[in-house]
């Protein structure tokens, strides 16, 4: 880590100073909700324009990755040009001298700007890679039986999610419709979900694409990992309960994923980056890493203002290098823009649990938050997610329950058709 300081008021000594700079996209507030979106850097407290910074000859030619209204061109411009970038970028904030000119007219308050979504994603791929998690939900669901399934130590689970709800910090959340089934109804009904829960999650973006075939080695991790969201994938117990035997899940997590209008680069954690717990028994070849290979990231929920969780991402037993090997291992192809995220976040201790489900021990054994036993989201609850590895302060993930919709008129029976069905499967 640079011991320099950089000029920019606010920066120095922040969670957002030049060993940080994450990337986000945003849009001037005194054009109005028609603002072009332009790629900038968080320095401090300010947001610095990108394509702006990049015109002239100082830029040495960047602008072309820069000027889009996401980070999609730049995430696939690879590894030699995302360093390259870096490097420019922190020898022109920690330069007292020319930086401040070179800089003139394209440095921004945040609260001048209006964050966005930053990159377009492509695929979301949710995982389920931490073992206190895992057993935790296991003992919740089968507490007669062995908490972890056979294949867990073996593989990094994980299911295509819905990139199209991919919705950036700040958006309200809308309490999510569907069927539940009690255990002891006979039958299941439709309505809002009542066991609305979070998960507290790290994503990764992937930036470098791979052909359709091949398959990304644990080792070619920094090659094609742009950088890293805090993720909030929000999710409906009850009606994830119902539905997701024997596929998985659907629309109990489909409804809505929370991720920080920040990009982290993978260089500003090199520092966090720490051995993975042991793996036992020994992954297959093409699952092994070289250590360290995971990260000391100091998660912490918090609920209407209470902080109620520090989930530590340290303790997770599956790498984030090991779930892109997984999910190319059988030659699915990479794109800029893909999302794939840790799965929930939970440590050994009751105040490390990265979800509402543990935390209430499946809605049996309530928590205490602003002075109210508690169980799982309310209407007009407010998550926030934040995180930090060191000195670096990942971007915040917020977001607001709201009421579910009106439920859709009932309607008409069909006619009872005037013919047999075979009894087969279609």
């Amino acid at each position: 880590m640079t011991a320099a300081t950089t000029w920019v008021p606010g920066g120095a000594g922040s969670g957002y100073d030049v060993d940080h700079l994450p990337y986000g996209v945003f849009g001037l507030r005194s054009e109005g909700p028609s603002s072009q979106h332009r790629i900038g850097v968080r320095i401090g407290d300010h947001v610095l324009d990108l394509a702006g910074a990049a015109g002239g000859a100082d830029g040495e030619g960047f602008g072309r990755h820069l000027g889009g209204p996401t980070l999609n061109t730049l995430m696939a411009a690879g590894r030699t040009t995302w360093d390259e970038i870096r490097r420019w970028l922190q020898a022109t904030l920690l330069d007292h001298d020319a930086g401040p000119e070179r800089l003139s007219g394209h440095l921004h308050r945040l609260s001048e700007v209006t964050l966005h979504l930053p990159f377009e994603v492509a695929d979301y791929i949710d995982f389920y890679c931490s073992l206190d998690h895992a057993t935790n939900v296991g003992r919740i669901f089968r507490p007669d039986a062995e908490p972890l399934l056979p294949n867990w130590r073996h593989l990094p689970v994980g299911y295509h999610g819905r990139a199209g709800t991919v919705v950036v910090s700040g958006t309200d959340v809308v309490r999510p419709l569907g069927q539940r089934k009690g255990p002891d109804a006979a039958e299941p009904d439709f309505g809002p979900s009542a066991r609305l829960d979070i998960e507290a999650e790290v994503g990764f973006v992937v930036g470098t694409p791979s052909r359709l075939g091949d398959s990304v080695p644990t080792s070619g991790f920094a090659e094609h990992v742009f950088g890293v969201v805090l993720l909030n994938d929000w999710s409906a117990r009850d009606i994830q309960a119902w539905e997701y035997v024997p596929l998985g899940p659907f629309l109990g997590k489909s409804f809505a994923t929370s991720v920080s209008p920040w990009v982290t680069p993978l260089a500003a954690l090199e520092p966090s980056r720490v051995p993975l717990p042991s793996q036992d028994p020994p992954p297959l070849p093409y699952l092994q890493v070289a250590e360290p290979a995971g990260y000391d990231l100091a998660l912490e929920v918090e609920l209407n203002g209470e902080v109620v969780s520090r989930p530590p991402y340290r303790t997770m037993y599956w790498s984030p290098a090991q779930m892109l090997a997984h999910l190319t291992s059988n030659g699915a192809s990479l794109r800029t823009g893909d999302l794939f995220a840790s799965g929930t976040v939970s440590g050994p201790e009751r105040g490390e649990r990265g979800s509402f489900l543990e935390l209430s021990w499946g809605g049996r054994e309530p928590w205490t938050a602003g002075g109210e036993e508690r169980t799982f989201l309310r209407d007009g609850d407010e998550v926030v997610l934040r995180a930090s590895a060191g000195t670096v302060t990942l971007g915040e993930v917020r977001g607001r329950i709201l009421p579910a919709p009106s439920r859709p008129s009932r309607p008409s029976r069909p006619s009872r058709p005037r013919f047999v069905q075979l009894d087969k499967e279609s």
